[in-house]
């Protein structure tokens, strides 16, 4: 069974869809983790800000499937895909990691280059997998975090409430 590591993204009725995607994907795949659920302005356009965090899930399914499976769920929360490539997003998951595999896999680039570009991806991973360590560059996402310029990109955590648990807290 491999080790995946999605971001999730949304800044349309952010909660509903951000909700809809941990319901999906619970119901769907085994071991499922998540970091703090935090916002972020909305990078290369200007739009409303972004919920984002990161999801661990185990799976049998191989790249290719479980892409596919990743875009019938943001389909079914209303994702549109004729809009230009940065814009307001219903939802949005992306692979980031399938174990420790790297170069194109299925069509899809692996580890996810924007780990390493956006702050909304870096700190929710490193939240959630500290430890693990970036197949390309041999670093931990805690070590990536901490060498990351934390200037470039505002990003603060938020009170999240899934299933009637409160699973992010706001800073104080």
């Amino acid at each position: 069974m491999a080790r995946v590591l999605l971001s999730i993204g949304s800044n349309i009725d952010r909660e509903r869809h951000i909700a809809a995607a941990l319901d999906t994907l619970d119901s769907r795949f085994a071991n499922v983790r998540f970091s703090s659920v935090y916002e972020s302005e909305a990078v290369g356009f200007e739009g409303d800000s972004f919920y984002n965090l990161v999801v661990a899930i185990d799976t049998d399914l191989s790249v290719a499937a479980l892409g596919h499976c990743l875009r019938e769920i943001e389909n079914a929360n209303g994702r549109l895909r004729d809009g230009p490539r940065f814009s307001a997003r219903t939802l949005d998951i992306d692979i980031l990691t399938y174990d420790a595999l790297a170069g194109v896999v299925d069509g899809v680039r692996l580890p996810r280059p924007e780990i390493l570009h956006n702050a909304f991806v870096l700190l929710p991973l490193a939240q959630l997998a500290p430890d693990d360590i970036h197949p390309e560059t041999g670093l931990s996402y805690s070590q990536l975090w901490q060498a990351y310029d934390q200037s470039r990109q505002k990003i603060w955590p938020v009170d999240f409430v899934w299933r009637g648990q409160q699973i992010s807290r706001a800073e104080a």
